[in-house]
C-alpha cells in the first residue's frame, strides 16, 4: 500500500502543472546549454593548462576580475526575462519587445562603460600582486575581455526575449553555434595553426568574444522576424519608455549587486589562495573548473525556475509558482547528489583531462591538491544547487533586495574578512580558504530558503498592474 501511495505521488507529481515533467521541458534545453558554456570552459582551461600553468592560473584570476565587474551590468540586463515572463503570463504581449528594447539600450551604455577600465588594467593587478609572468598575461586577458563587453551583455539582452516566453530550445542551438565556434577558435589561436599565430592566452580571449558576437547577431536576427514583429512589437518597441526602463533598474540593479558582490568575494578568495602559491592556484582553478560540470547545469535549472515563477505570478498563480520551485528542489537535489558521489569516490575521472598535455612532473601535485578540494565541493554542491533554485524563485517573483543583504553579510563576514585576517598573521593555507568557503555556500544557501518559506514573495510583481480588461492565460 505505501509503495502504491508513493508510486502515485510521483505519477501525480510528473504530470501536473509545476510538475516534474513541466520543469524539464523548460529546463532540459537550458541545462544543455550551460552545460555547453561548462564544457566550453573547460575545454579553454584545458588547452591553457596544456599551454602552461602561468596562462592558465592568470586567465582564471583576469576573468574573474573582469566578471566582477560585468556581473553588475549582465545580471541588470538579463533580468529583463523576468519582465519578459510577467508580461506574457498577464497577457501584455505587445509590451515585451518594448522590455526587450530597455534593456539593449541599457547593455550599450554598460559595454561603453567597461572599456573605460582600460587604463586601469595594470595597476589592478600589481595591486594583486601576482608574479610578473603572470600579471603581465592578466592585463592581456582582461584587455580583451574588456573589449568585448558588449557583445556578451546585449547577448543576454536579446536572448530574454526567448527565454521570458519559455523559447529555450531557441537559447541552446544558439549557444551551442555560440561555443562550437569558441572552442575551434581557441585550438587555432591558442596554438596556433591553419595560417593563424599562436597567440597563446590572448588567443584564447579573442575566441570568446567573437563567440560572444556571433551569439549576439543571431539572438536579434531572430527576433526581430516578423511574427515577432507582428506579436511582440520587437521592431516597434525600439523606443526608450522610462517607466519599463526604470523598473528595469529597480528591480534588476540589485538582483545585479548581489550577483557582482558573489563574484567580488570569489575574485579575493582565488586572489588570496593565488598567493599561497603556483601550485594551490593552479589546482584552485581545475577545482573550480571541475564544479562547473556541476554548477552550470544548475544554471540553467534555476533559469527555468525564474521564467516559470515570473510568468505565474504574472498571471496571480503563486501557489503553481510554488510547485513548480519544490519540483526542481527535488530534482536538483538528485543531479547533485550524484555528482557530488562522483566528486568523492571518482575525483580522478575529472582530473584527468587537465593533465593530459601538462608536464607531469608540474601537474602531480596539482592533481593530488584537486582531489582533496573535490571532497570540499562534493559537500557544499548539494547546497548551491538549492541556492540556484530557490534564488531564481525568488528573481522570478521580483524579491531581489533581500538576497543582496544576505550576501553582503555572509561574504564578508563568514568569506572574505576571516581568510584575509588568517593570510595576514601567516595562518591561511588552502584547506582552511575551502573550508570558509564552504561555510559561506551553507549559510547564504540557507537563509534564501529562509526567505523563500517565509512567503513574502508571493504578494511581489515587476510589472505594472494588469488591466481589467485583460485576462491572464
Amino acid at each position: 500500500m505505501m509503495n502504491r501511495a508513493r508510486h502515485n505521488w510521483l505519477l501525480h507529481r510528473w504530470r501536473c502543472q509545476g510538475g516534474y515533467r513541466e520543469v524539464l521541458k523548460i529546463a532540459v534545453p537550458l541545462v544543455l546549454s550551460t552545460s555547453a558554456w561548462s564544457i566550453q570552459f573547460m575545454v579553454d582551461r584545458m588547452f591553457l593548462t596544456w599551454y602552461s600553468r602561468e596562462a592558465v592560473s592568470a586567465s582564471m584570476q583576469a576573468s574573474m576580475v573582469w566578471f566582477t565587474v560585468l556581473a553588475l551590468f549582465l545580471a541588470t540586463a538579463s533580468y529583463c526575462n523576468t519582465f519578459v515572463a510577467q508580461y506574457v503570463g498577464a497577457g501584455l504581449h505587445r509590451r515585451v519587445g518594448a522590455a526587450v528594447w530597455q534593456a539593449i539600450f541599457f547593455s550599450i551604455v554598460s559595454g561603453t562603460l567597461m572599456l573605460a577600465l582600460m587604463p586601469a588594467a595594470g595597476p589592478l593587478f600589481r595591486l594583486i600582486g601576482h608574479s610578473p609572468d603572470v600579471q603581465k598575461l592578466e592585463v592581456i586577458y582582461f584587455r580583451i575581455m574588456l573589449g568585448g563587453s558588449a557583445f556578451l551583455i546585449l547577448g543576454d539582452a536579446v536572448s530574454s526575449f526567448f527565454s521570458g516566453r519559455g523559447e529555450t530550445w531557441t537559447i541552446m542551438w544558439v549557444n551551442f553555434a555560440s561555443v562550437g565556434l569558441n572552442i575551434l577558435l581557441n585550438r587555432l589561436w591558442i596554438f596556433g595553426g591553419w595560417g593563424f599565430p599562436e597567440m597563446g592566452i590572448a588567443g584564447a580571449a579573442w575566441a570568446t568574444v567573437a563567440a560572444y558576437l556571433l551569439r549576439t547577431v543571431i539572438f536579434f536576427i531572430l527576433m526581430i522576424r516578423r511574427k515577432h514583429r507582428e506579436k511582440y512589437g520587437t521592431l516597434s518597441g525600439c523606443r526608450f519608455d522610462g517607466k519599463i526602463f526604470r523598473r528595469l533598474l529597480r528591480f534588476g540593479l540589485p538582483s545585479g549587486v548581489t550577483f557582482s558582490l558573489e563574484i567580488l568575494v570569489w575574485t579575493l578568495f582565488v586572489a588570496l589562495v593565488g598567493k599561497l602559491g603556483i601550485t594551490e592556484m593552479a589546482a584552485t582553478t581545475v577545482a573550480f573548473q571541475i564544479n562547473s560540470l556541476a554548477f552550470m547545469p544548475m544554471m540553467g535549472i534555476g533559469m527555468a525556475v525564474s521564467i516559470m515563477v515570473g510568468q505565474r505570478m504574472g498571471r496571480e498563480a503563486p501557489d503553481l509558482a510554488a510547485r513548480s520551485t519544490w519540483s526542481a528542489v527535488h530534482l536538483t537535489v538528485l543531479y547533485m547528489g550524484v555528482i557530488a558521489l562522483m566528486y568523492w569516490l571518482m575525483p580522478n575521472i575529472f582530473i584527468a583531462p587537465f593533465g593530459l598535455h601538462a608536464d607531469a612532473g608540474e601537474f602531480l601535485p596539482i592533481s593530488r591538491m584537486v582531489a582533496t578540494l573535490l571532497k570540499f565541493v562534493a559537500f557544499y554542491t548539494l547546497f548551491d544547487g538549492i541556492y540556484i533554485v530557490v534564488s531564481g524563485a525568488l528573481k522570478g517573483a521580483g524579491d531581489t533586495r533581500f538576497p543582496v543583504a544576505v550576501t553582503l553579510a555572509f561574504s564578508w563576514t563568514v568569506l572574505a574578512i576571516p581568510i584575509f585576517l588568517l593570510y595576514r598573521v601567516g595562518r591561511l593555507n588552502i584547506w582552511l580558504a575551502w573550508l570558509f568557503a564552504t561555510a559561506y555556500v551553507v549559510l547564504v544557501t540557507l537563509a534564501l530558503l529562509a526567505r523563500f518559506l517565509w512567503g513574502k514573495w508571493r504578494t511581489m510583481r515587476v510589472i505594472e498592474e494588469v488591466p481589467p480588461h485583460v485576462t491572464p492565460h
